[in-house]
């Protein structure tokens, strides 16, 4: 597998250099199409990928597929592609909460517009190297503990239910952030921007940049996340491989993604459900483990299916609200029976010459016959 290995850590490090050096080498703020575009392009660049694991698992490249993982697991082409396929959906669904949280930030600490996808270059770049450590880990103790998978089960089995009891107005703070009080405590600060600097110099000292700061802070919460979303690939495949390379395409297109999901978050209002449900599902499987075997296409056809479902869902419920929006902005003031107000313009407003008195057999009818 060292061939293996050495081949991704070069793609990978082609692709860094090609986005930062190459297509963004001046700094400037992402517009939608520009980041539609590359959404389009790194997601196409990921699920690309799944040819390339087909033909390393088939031919069994560098010994690939030969027990590679704790489950001592066969893996022919189209198993280990099923399994990249599935790992590499449930970590772009689970990123959709990291984006929000990425806006929440960038929000807090005003960074211009122009240098966030530096921020988050620099900031997914120092997430990945974590989530390596954090996989080679995990891929130790599933080797040595079977019984880590009942750990990573009802972990995620907390998560989704936590997910689920979340209130709609429970959102992010980062002024009350442990993290970002932990950084404003430990790097010596200026409290402004310096162009695209992470430090500065002042009075023949070193000090860190609000940019810096963002930087710091997204790695951080990314490790966050990744705690809830590294087990959750584990239960799909416990491959080291397979679990690395789907993370790291997932995360490489987040960059663009955020800046098209960002400021659409409200519009799949169930999607953090779907995510749950999938959530739920894989703790489930990785419970059972020792008596369900669960064919990794399916598990590919439930997730897609579930995903689908929500956004749908979400869809459908927007369009009905703005109907019923729509509805209410065409019945105005008007009382439903087809008169206007009093002053006859159908604007819903009486004009200022009007006085509404009530009949003498006080019946409640209006008198539009007495001006004064």
């Amino acid at each position: 597998m060292l061939v293996d290995w050495l081949g991704f850590f070069i793609i990978l490090g082609l692709l860094l250099v090609l986005d930062l050096k190459v297509i963004h080498k001046d700094p400037h703020a992402i517009g939608m199409r520009e980041a539609t575009r590359w959404s389009i392009i790194w997601i196409s660049i990921g699920v690309a990928f799944s040819g390339v694991i087909y033909l390393v698992y088939e031919l069994n490249w560098g010994g690939a597929g030969r027990g590679a993982g704790g489950s001592g697991i066969v893996r022919d082409g189209a198993t280990a592609t099923w399994e990249y396929l599935t790992a590499f959906l449930i970590e772009k669904s689970l990123s959709v909460d990291n984006i929000f949280v990425m806006s929440m930030l960038f929000t807090y600490f005003k960074v211009p517009a122009k240098y966030q996808h530096k921020v988050l270059y620099w900031g997914i770049l120092g997430a990945l190297v974590f989530r390596g450590i954090m996989i080679a880990v995990g891929t130790a103790l599933v080797r040595e503990f079977d019984w880590i998978f009942y750990i990573f089960g009802a972990f995620l089995l907390f998560t989704a239910v936590r997910m689920i009891l979340q209130s709609e107005d429970e959102h992010f703070d980062p002024s009350s952030s442990r993290l970002v009080r932990w950084a404003k405590r430990v790097f010596p600060l200026v409290e402004r921007y310096e162009g695209g600097h992470f430090r500065v110099k002042v009075d023949g000292k070193h000090y860190f940049t609000l940019l810096f700061l963002a930087v710091v802070v997204i790695e951080g919460t990314d490790v966050v996340f990744a705690v809830d979303s590294i087990p959750a690939v584990f239960g799909v495949t416990d491959d080291p491989f397979i679990v690395m390379t789907s993370n790291v395409f997932a995360i490489l297109g987040l960059r663009a993604l955020y800046f098209v999901v960002a400021g659409a978050m409200e519009e799949y209002r169930y999607l953090k459900q779907a995510v749950s449900a999938i959530l739920v599902l894989v703790a489930l499987k990785m419970l059972a483990h020792d008596l369900i075997h669960v064919d990794s296409k399916w598990s590919l056809v439930v997730v897609v299916v579930i995903l689908a479902v929500g956004v749908v869902a979400s869809i459908m419920k927007n369009r009905q609200e703005e109907r019923h929006e729509a509805a209410q902005g065409g019945d105005g003031d008007s009382d439903g029976d087809g008169e206007t107000d009093g002053d006859g313009d159908g604007d819903g407003e009486t004009d200022g010459d009007d006085e509404t008195e009530t009949d003498g057999d006080g019946d409640g009818d209006r008198d539009r016959d007495r001006v004064e």
